[in-house]
């Protein structure tokens, strides 16, 4: 028992992805303000002071579509201009969740793919922010679906994190990988199993994600499952062709994971 106890210490470490859920749900104040910050409070995504923008930047962020187009009409050269965090207009316009400035932004061939200074593209923002519409634009017309952010999660990471199977199933039909690995190994099946997330799960393995892939601890989505909360999770990963011998680094089984766990795992 001693020895189950130390071990689940360890297999404990490193749970978490390298996954940035600041943005999310970043508490902004001073909304209202015209010379302070543009988002509403509790709003997704990037924090978006005015001081910081140029007139096509402001305008793109608020959705101003009349604005923008009167802004490319006379400075055509803006349109994939960054500001100092290196986001375009259609960065902020995907975050915010404007398709109509998107759709315009696109109509003028923006560039799609421009990495902002966490090197997230507009495709990335649009998914990490569950603007829907949004990406569907960027897919529509073409946009690279397995760019990495700087922890390398891509947008099919973020949308395996949320509850939007839509957006999940128009990523992989869109070429997105679905065994990308982030920087700790997770790759979205992994995730949707971090996060609990049983309908997420069932998509993924039934798009053909890997039942036995692993993260860089050799944990598989079964060790995952029972070591957290394995409710409903454990049941739909063993209709799968699930290989109960993998090891993670330290030598543990899923069984192992589920006895650390106090649970115990029927398998038939």
């Amino acid at each position: 028992m001693k020895f189950f106890g130390s071990i689940k210490k360890k297999v404990q470490l490193s749970s978490s992805p390298s996954f940035d859920r600041s943005e999310s749900s970043s508490i902004i104040k001073g909304a209202g303000s015209s010379s302070s910050i543009l988002t509403p409070p509790n709003a997704p995504g990037y924090c978006i002071r005015c001081k910081d923008l140029g007139k096509l930047h402001k305008a793109a962020s608020v959705g101003d579509l009349e604005r923008v187009q009167h802004h490319l009409q006379y400075k055509k050269h803006d349109l994939d201009k960054r500001d100092k965090e290196h986001r375009t207009p259609l960065h902020l316009a995907c975050a915010n969740g404007y398709p109509d400035v998107v759709s315009l932004l696109v109509a003028r061939k923006c560039k799609l793919n421009i990495q902002d200074s966490e090197n997230r593209s507009p495709l990335i923002k649009a998914v990490q922010c569950q603007q829907e519409e949004c990406a569907t634009i960027l897919l529509e017309n073409k946009a690279e679906t397995n760019l990495m952010d700087i922890n390398k999660n891509t947008a099919l990471h973020y949308a395996a994190c949320g509850r939007n199977v839509s957006l999940v199933n128009k990523l992989i039909e869109h070429k997105a990988n679905i065994e990308a690995q982030n920087k700790d190994g997770l790759t979205p099946l992994l995730l949707a199993v971090t996060e609990n997330n049983p309908e997420m799960v069932a998509t993924l393995l039934k798009k053909g994600a890997d039942v036995n892939a692993s993260d860089k601890l050799q944990r598989t989505a079964l060790m995952l499952a029972v070591g957290g909360k394995p409710i409903g999770i454990v049941s739909l990963l063993l209709q799968h062709d699930v290989d109960l011998s993998r090891q993670d680094i330290y030598g543990l089984t899923a069984e192992e994971y589920a006895t650390c766990s106090g649970y115990s795992m029927l398998v038939c």
